[in-house]
């Protein structure tokens, strides 16, 4: 498991100047705020004495002092507008109302202007507050929409070629412009890992979200912690640092980012599939080859040997050797056509020519082309019923079945019955063999079919090549069956070989 981790140096906050750090020195970051109220003041106080050298009446000088308040409003907020407010209230009531020089209202027209004025000025404040609140908002609606929209168009442009955890961290923390950014894959360990504290703290952050399966917030930090999630299932864990995030735009982006994942995952196994289906067809290719290739030697020694035999001029240790040269060249003609076999059922769509046969007769055929003497095994045939039929071709179910009764000849014990059985259900005929040997782990009942696997500890009991059980599995499958097995210490291991009655076979 690993996280990948990104930092970069925060923004600076609105209505600051931030001077770019030098290397191994502390940010420093100035204020211009106090400057522009400074300003602010002077332009109050010079409308102040622009109105009273110039002697203006009330509603000129008030007219002035309401746009300084909208200003302020739309330049620091209602605080400072309604400080503004107050401080041109009494500046009228100074300045420009009689008695003049002096805070006292004689007239009540007086209070009732400078009261209006006060309201308007809250009132104007108040709205353009407002109005100002809302631009940010929508302004903020769009930055984050544009950031999102990066962050996916970035997600398409990923290099399927290098982890996915490093680069939608670096992602995340570019698109949506953020202090720093964690991305932890549990089913990876690799990442882009910074020397900085908080970046290590934040992939410590992420790893402890995944493994709580619980999202998690710091407002104080502005810390945001969001599981990555496909439907119910967690895929791994994001974590962002930034003042500019809300929860909408941190969900998003952890979906995004569970996309993301799923899809290099995606990406992943199908190159994977490829790559192993484009090695199982050089395989068959190499097995076709290969049987081809022995076909046509393994004809010509059979037929020297068959013809020094038909001679009669052979002595007879001479004939007996001759005789084990033709059996053997015999089994290795048998062998290369099940090579043979093996590369045909490896195609797409295997054409298989099905008929009823009594399972008697397949288990006859079975039995008699066996090419050796079972090892000293011997071989109990139990039938449910001598006329029950089964809808195969028959020269595959023999191979099948011939794969099933090697394999269990190869791990029996010593002078222990292979006992075949069958048995027909109203969906499908079954043949088993079963055999007294070592039990098949549960998590290999499965990996024993797969093509070239042998079972850890197997490899020097008996010879093999991995491909009975394979092909076994195959030839079921291309009737629209199946295999299975059933493994003990006490009761041995059962194979199953099913073949579906023809009505079933039909609707496959």
């Amino acid at each position: 498991m690993g996280a990948a981790y990104a930092s970069v140096v925060p923004p600076a906050p609105r209505g600051r100047v931030q001077a770019p750090p030098a290397k191994g020195e502390r940010t420093r970051v100035y204020s211009s705020a106090p400057l522009e109220m400074l300003a602010g003041a002077a332009i109050f106080c010079g409308a102040t004495a622009l109105g009273w050298r110039l002697r203006f009446s009330f509603p000129p000088i008030a007219f002035i002092y309401f746009v300084i308040i909208i200003l302020a409003a739309v330049r620091w907020g209602f605080r400072e507008a309604t400080i503004a407010s107050v401080v041109a209230v009494a500046c009228l009531d100074f300045f420009f109302t009689e008695p003049v020089l002096s805070f006292r209202i004689l007239d009540a027209e007086d209070w009732i202007a400078l009261g209006a004025f006060e309201f308007a000025g809250l009132v104007a404040s108040r709205l353009s507050t407002q109005a100002q609140r809302q631009t940010d908002i929508a302004r903020q609606e769009r930055n984050n929409m544009a950031r999102l929209y990066e962050l996916s168009h970035g997600i398409l442009l990923l290099d399927r070629h290098k982890p996915p955890g490093p680069q939608i961290a670096a992602l995340l923390n570019r698109a949506l412009d953020v202090e720093s950014a964690a991305l932890f894959d549990p089913s990876s360990a690799a990442g882009i890992h910074d020397e900085s504290e908080p970046v290590s703290e934040l992939g410590k952050l992420a790893r402890q979200a995944w493994l709580e399966d619980a999202n998690q917030d710091d407002p104080l930090t502005k810390t945001w912690c969001r599981i990555l999630r496909l439907g119910p299932k967690a895929i791994g864990a994001v974590a962002l640092r930034g003042s500019s995030l809300n929860p909408l735009v941190v969900d998003a982006a952890a979906s995004i980012s569970a996309v993301a994942l799923e899809r290099a995952r995606s990406l992943e196994r199908e190159t994977n599939a490829e790559a192993a289906r484009q090695s199982e067809q050089l395989r068959t290719a190499v097995l076709d080859a290969l049987a081809h290739a022995f076909k046509t030697p393994l004809t010509a020694i059979r037929a020297a040997s068959s013809g020094l035999l038909v001679t009669g001029t052979l002595a007879a240790r001479e004939e007996e050797l001759v005789t084990i040269i033709d059996d053997e060249t015999a089994h290795l003609n048998f062998l290369a056509t099940r090579l043979l076999q093996t590369a045909r059922l490896e195609g797409t769509d295997v054409p298989v020519r099905r008929e009823l046969s009594r399972m008697a007769d397949v288990l006859d055929d079975l039995l008699s082309g066996f090419p050796e003497a079972f090892a000293g095994h011997r071989v109990d045939v139990r039938m449910s019923d001598e006329d029950a039929q089964v809808y195969s071709n028959t020269s595959l179910a023999v191979t099948a079945l011939m794969q099933l009764l090697d394999n269990a000849i190869k791990y029996s014990y010593a002078e222990t019955p292979i006992v075949i059985s069958t048995e027909v259900t109203s969906a499908e005929a079954i043949i088993s063999v079963h055999n007294q040997g070592p039990a098949i782990r549960p998590d290999e009942r499965e990996r024993i079919f797969e093509r070239f696997y042998r079972s850890p500890g197997t490899e020097h009991r008996a010879p093999g090549t991995g491909l009975g059980l394979s092909i076994a599995r195959k030839v079921a499958e291309a009737h629209g069956g199946r295999t299975w097995v059933q493994s003990s210490e006490t009761g041995g291991t059962t194979f199953f070989l099913a073949f579906p009655h023809p009505t079933v076979s039909n609707t496959l």
